[in-house]
């Protein structure tokens, strides 16, 4: 057992130096897919098995050999870990060899059998490498070929480079030198005694000023928390919170990020509460670490652009270490990481205004600020050319139904055939609306299609569609027939309770259910609207800045005691430019039930970029605020819990960090991409929606402390230490948003999907996918349960820079 003390200071002997024991943590890695230059497939490139990343795989020949082979830039010399997504839908093994370079085999690999061709698992290999370009070669050594090959991710370890030093060996206050527990590095630990004050102080030589990366070790054997200040020559850097570690033999870390001088500098950890700090083992002082981001990338220009093929070149950016990659977004999704320009971006659409830009990044992670949006030489938007083909698929034949369940149907065909091939099956009903869609190159000929309407008749067909856009005529129907009823709740046919928004963001009620309050997210307006359409202008958030793609004035939240009188007290995230700095902020303002004023900034310091800011804020039912942020474009921040971007943060009503959040910050949860939905479930479990970035939506249960997986993660996969979803959807039927639970049920609003998805939770799981309204209502952004009433408000999005300019309304659906 810890025992508590009384004694005063203790002298601590000549600090000890003990160096190179391990490495600090890198960045991400980089995708390199298999299906883009400059990787060499010398197969096919395929895309007739779904759950892939990009926009195919590589399928190698079936002969010894068979190969695919990446170019790849590393930031120094040393070990990579490369990691290899695979499909092999047979139970035959197809090892390859790992050829670095050109020379002889660095490592081998198994691709052992997945179970099927759509299931994606990915394979882990460490080989040397040398600075600067590399060769990475995967060749089969059997003559079934390799697997399909979906990507390599690609991350080297940086130069070993640390100072540890031993927490026994520093300056001790209120705290004694002992070994009595085991795990400990060096020759004991500080047990500091039960009291404020008590702790340690180390001496750090650095060799150049800089910020550097300080990890401490410690251990915590009770369920109470330890806070300590962090203090670098005597300024308080933060306050850390150390939770139990199951045990006074289990150690953890926590890490810090201090901004230390050139020569002798002190690190200084101080006990904040009588309970006294941990017991601590030694703080590990990383090198310098690389802050500085890349210089913005200049004026990229679409030229040529031929038919289907848009080559980008633009301006390199400049950087103090170097820029390894560019990334290429089309609005928030990745396209392409080049190493330099120019690069040629193949297979698009055609006919289609793509809006390009680009991102310079280091080694460290850092990301640049975005360029502008690409342009042609003339200035004109970058548009790929229309197809010369106008010949439409022949019609599938042979259509086929079984299995007719409560939300969905087994439907087969036979396949259509095109002079320049089918790209995509779509099933419609007898309104000829889509319901689902199949692509690939070719796409399959058989789907179980989800997201029927329970208790519906249907009578469907199918259509095929080439690259060109073409559609073939419908197949011969199946049907009628009828899905089985409803388990729960039925949305009933939805009545307008006002038009005339502009890109309505959030729609947030009063705690008395009487009126809500919706943001407007590119005028930055608020307006009151209550049940019977009554619409008013109550004022504008201050200080809102658009950022010309998804930022701006987001989500809203009242405090759940707000009377109008003795709590005035709402709160707003937007994007906001105070101070000459342009980042995402939660914002506290005064209502009275008439008036929007007085400003203030309860939370700052989260970065903004053109797209993924996140945006959604809602109170628990434990009374704290959970906010949604983004990862801002820059992928690595999701799984940095030191940044606020890409998280689910939970804080109190004056923006610090809610007491019992896994890290001790304002973390609740992290390795998020744009999440924009939250939601309570009967027993208190939240749950949570964020967007994709090219294969899969996410519906998560969100869990204090858990790690949701992006960016090394899109949907479900296998990474040990990563929480898959309790839903996914592909991201052309879905792009969900905003969320809300009645009796139980998830309904979801699509975007690019233009429905309502309605989930049944089933204790800690999602069954029952049914989907309403497809290509009704348009882009459905916010959705809010009406409070005491089984019904929902929701709000479309069709003004935005991916709508058609319908005006957007909000309105109303009873749950019956």
């Amino acid at each position: 057992m810890r025992k508590a003390r009384i004694t005063g200071g203790l002298a601590a002997a000549a600090l000890v130096l003990t160096a190179l024991a391990g490495t600090p943590a890198s960045a991400a890695p980089t995708r390199y897919e298999a299906e883009n230059s400059p990787a060499v497939c010398d197969g096919t490139i395929d895309s007739n098995w779904t759950g892939f990343s990009g926009t195919g795989f590589c399928n190698t020949a079936n002969a010894v050999g068979g190969s695919v082979t990446w170019t790849v830039t590393a930031p120094n010399a040393g070990t990579a870990t490369l990691g290899i997504r695979y499909a092999n839908g047979t139970t035959t093994d197809r090892p390859a060899d790992v050829i670095v370079n050109g020379g002889t085999a660095s490592a081998a690999v198994s691709f052992a059998g997945t179970g099927a061709w759509t299931t994606w698992v990915t394979k882990t290999v460490t080989v040397p490498v040398n600075a600067g370009s590399n060769t990475i070669k995967l060749a089969a050594t059997t003559a079934n070929g390799d697997a399909n090959i979906d990507f390599l991710d690609f991350e080297v370890a940086p130069p070993q480079n640390y100072t540890d030093y031993q927490a026994e060996s520093c300056t001790l206050t209120q705290g004694v030198v002992e070994s009595n527990h085991t795990g400990y590095t060096g020759t004991g630990f500080v047990n500091g005694d039960n009291a404020v004050g008590s702790g340690i102080a180390c001496t750090v030589t650095s060799a150049v000023a800089g910020t550097y990366s300080v990890e401490i070790r410690f251990s915590n054997g009770t369920t109470t928390v330890r806070p300590m200040d962090v203090f670098a020559n005597n300024t308080l850097v933060t306050n850390i919170v150390f939770q139990g570690t199951t045990n006074w033999d289990t150690w953890a870390t926590q890490t810090v990020n201090v901004a230390l001088n050139a020569g002798s500098n002190t690190i200084r950890l101080t006990s904040t509460t009588v309970n006294g700090g941990p017991n601590l083992d030694r703080l590990r002082v990383a090198a310098p670490l690389d802050t500085q981001s890349p210089t913005t990338p200049g004026q990229p220009v679409c030229d040529p652009i031929v038919q289907d093929s848009i080559t980008l070149d633009w301006p390199a950016s400049t950087d103090d270490v170097a820029v390894v990659a560019y990334d290429i977004y089309h609005d928030g999704t990745l396209l392409a990481s080049p190493a330099s320009s120019p690069y040629t971006l193949t297979d698009l659409n055609f006919n289609f205004t793509y809006r390009l830009s680009i991102f310079a990044r280091d080694a460290a992670g850092n990301v640049s600020a975005t360029s502008p949006l690409a342009t042609k030489p003339d200035g004109s938007g970058c548009v790929t050319g229309a197809s010369s083909d106008v010949s439409p698929p022949s019609a599938p034949t042979n259509l086929a139904s079984s299995n007719v369940t409560q939300t969905s149907v087994n439907l087969t065909w036979a396949a259509s055939t095109d002079n320049i091939g089918v790209r995509q099956y779509i099933v419609q009903n007898a309104a000829n609306a889509n319901l689902f869609a199949l692509s690939g190159n070719p796409p399959a000929t058989s789907a179980t299609v989800t997201g029927l309407t329970c208790g519906t008749s249907y009578t469907l067909h199918v259509v095929a569609k080439d690259k060109a856009g073409n559609t073939s005529a419908a197949s011969n129907a199946v049907g009628p027939f009828t899905t089985s009823a409803c388990s729960r709740g039925t949305p009933q046919s939805p009545t307008t309770i006002a038009g005339s928004w502009d890109i309505p963001w959030d729609i947030c009620w009063n705690p008395q259910g009487t009126y809500a309050l919706v943001t407007q997210r590119d005028t930055f307006q608020v307006y009151k609207l209550t049940p019977s359409g009554t619409k008013t202008l109550i004022g504008t958030v201050p200080n809102s800045v658009t950022t010309d793609g998804e930022g701006g004035l987001m989500g809203c939240a009242a405090s759940p005691t707000w009377n109008g009188t003795t709590d005035t007290d709402w709160f707003f995230m937007h994007t906001s430019n105070d101070g000459g700095t342009t980042q995402n902020r939660v914002v506290k303002m005064t209502f009275n039930g008439s008036t929007l004023t007085n400003r203030t900034v309860i939370l700052g310091g989260i970065r903004s970029s053109r797209y993924h800011n996140g945006g959604r804020i809602r109170f628990g039912p434990d009374g704290y605020l959970y906010v949604t942020t983004g990862d801002s474009q820059q992928q690595d921040l999701a799984q940095d819990v030191n940044s606020l971007n890409g998280k689910v943060l939970r804080i109190t009503k004056t923006g610090a960090a809610a007491p019992g959040n896994p890290f001790g910050t304002r973390i609740y949860s992290y390795g998020h991409r744009n999440p924009q939905g939250l939601a309570w479930d009967s027993q208190g479990n939240l749950w949570e929606a964020e967007f994709g970035n090219a294969t899969w939506d996410e519906v998560n249960l969100i869990q204090s402390g858990k790690n949701y997986g992006w960016p090394t993660c899109e949907g479900s996969c296998s990474t040990s230490g990563m929480t898959n979803p309790k839903w996914q959807k592909g991201v052309s039927s879905c792009s969900c948003s905003g969320m809300a639970i009645v009796n139980d049920t998830i309904y979801l609003g699509a975007l690019r999907g233009q429905r309502m998805w309605r989930l049944e939770i089933t204790g800690t799981g999602i069954t029952n996918e049914s989907s309403y309204w497809v290509s009704t209502y348009g882009r459905i952004r916010s959705i809010t349960k009406v409070p005491s009433d089984n019904a929902i408000w929701f709000g479309t999005s069709n003004e935005d820079n991916n709508g058609d300019g319908t005006p957007d309304v909000i309105r109303q659906s009873l749950i019956r």
